[in-house]
């Protein structure tokens, strides 16, 4: 049986490895508990979670066993870790939320029956602390001029870094630390970004335990030009149907560059790399083909099959002038209001295709506005129920962004 770090290497996740031989090793010869961090900062995760998770999920079909840690301790004081300015500060209610959002996504994708996987709470302990006992007992370990030449102060450092955030690094480890006497926590792994941190906490269970620890990042999900992936015009592509519909969740990974499919596949699905390749060998307009069947695996992990299917449906009808639109992103508006007429600015931003009026003016004077098959050719244009079909009326905005506004 191929090992979870061969799979993890050919898939393209990992990026750094505190100690790589070792690290296989163990992971050829034992079931290991691991872990990765969650600081619950929204009241969903994204999909820059989303590949955590499937790190997750290819460890434990290896045999290994994950801990999910929320973070609501850590998320009172704010990674700094590519950050350019302070997080904002959110209430302990406010933390328990969010974290209570995350246990639900979470269980579509981590099996957490018979302690096969295991969630728990930093705010369990790190709430709980003694400031100058914590100072005693671990802030001793930390060397100031060390923790200076990590990547996540040292970016920070010009702009202003506050004492709060300079104790996160010590309190991640400390997280690690406990994991490790409570459960035998012998692994951390985390984005790129985190190896400082994740050196930290190797570093104290040595000093503090004199035991070995191991550390493991992987990629970060970016494009091909090395921009963050997940983000949109509207904000992030978020994991809750109720923050990014399936329609606009699978649109999205629809839609992707040519470039980022092959990637995209290996990292976010559990197709197998020879499927993988094949797809992301495509050329033309074959590598349509590849980026459906992106679009649809991933919103079927998400949002289920049905929901997946019907996003699938509109898509197909969306891109061949078809009739089947009830799955796509729909406003619906009072036939009183349209008999009166509305600016197509402000139903622009009534449905959500820009976020301003600014925005709605810059797309209609650069053509990039489309009125059923009709370009926008004017700010000043005033939409009337004259211009639905059978009630409804398509909005276009570029080649392939679709909106269906709807009488009622």
């Amino acid at each position: 049986m191929k090992n979870v770090y061969d799979i993890l290497t050919e898939r393209g996740f990992i990026e750094q490895a505190t100690h790589e031989e070792e690290i296989r090793e163990l992971l050829s010869t034992e079931s290991v508990t691991f872990y990765i961090g969650f600081d619950p900062t929204a009241d969903s995760m994204h999909i820059g979670h989303f590949l955590q998770m499937m790190t997750m999920a290819h460890m434990q079909r290896a045999g290994h066993r994950p801990i999910v840690l929320l973070g609501g301790g850590t998320t009172m004081v704010g990674d700094p870790s590519g950050k350019t300015d302070m997080r904002k500060m959110l209430t302990q209610e406010q933390i328990q939320h969010n974290a209570d959002k995350f246990k639900v996504q979470f269980s579509r994708f981590i099996d957490f029956e018979n302690d096969r996987a295991i969630m728990v709470n930093n705010a369990d302990w790190l709430l709980k602390l003694n400031y100058v006992s914590f100072l005693r007992d671990i802030g001793r370990h930390f060397s100031i001029n060390r923790m200076l030449s990590a990547e996540c102060y040292k970016e920070r450092l010009e702009t202003g870094l506050t004492f709060l955030e300079f104790n996160y690094m010590i309190m991640q480890s400390y997280d690690f630390l406990q994991l490790y006497k409570k459960y035998n926590c012998k692994m951390q792994m985390g984005g790129n970004d985190q190896w400082s941190n994740i050196i930290g906490g190797v570093e104290l269970i040595r000093r503090v335990e004199g035991a070995s620890a191991y550390g493991l990042t992987y990629t970060l999900l970016t494009t091909s030009e090395g921009k963050k992936m997940g983000k949109t015009e509207s904000g992030a592509i978020w994991l809750d149907p109720e923050k990014t519909s399936p329609y606009d969740f699978y649109q999205y990974w629809r839609n992707v560059d040519d470039r980022d499919v092959e990637k995209c596949l290996a990292l976010l699905t559990f197709l197998p790399m020879e499927e993988v390749r094949r797809l992301g060998s495509l050329e033309g307009a074959e590598i349509n083909n590849a980026k459906e069947r992106l679009a649809f695996e991933l919103t079927n992990m998400v949002h289920g099959e049905k929901e997946a299917k019907k996003a699938q449906a509109a898509a197909r009808a969306l891109f061949s002038s078809g009739s089947d639109l009830q799955s796509a992103p729909t406003t619906e508006v009072a036939r009183v209001e349209m008999e009166q007429g509305i600016n197509i600015l402000d139903l622009l931003v009534k449905t959500g295709l820009t976020s301003s009026k600014g925005e709605g003016r810059r797309l209609v004077q650069q053509g990039g506005l489309y009125m059923g098959e009709e370009r926008v050719e004017t700010i000043d244009l005033m939409v009337t129920d004259k211009e639905f079909t059978d009630g409804t009326l398509m909005l276009r905005k570029g080649k392939k962004v679709y909106h269906l506004v709807k009488l009622i």
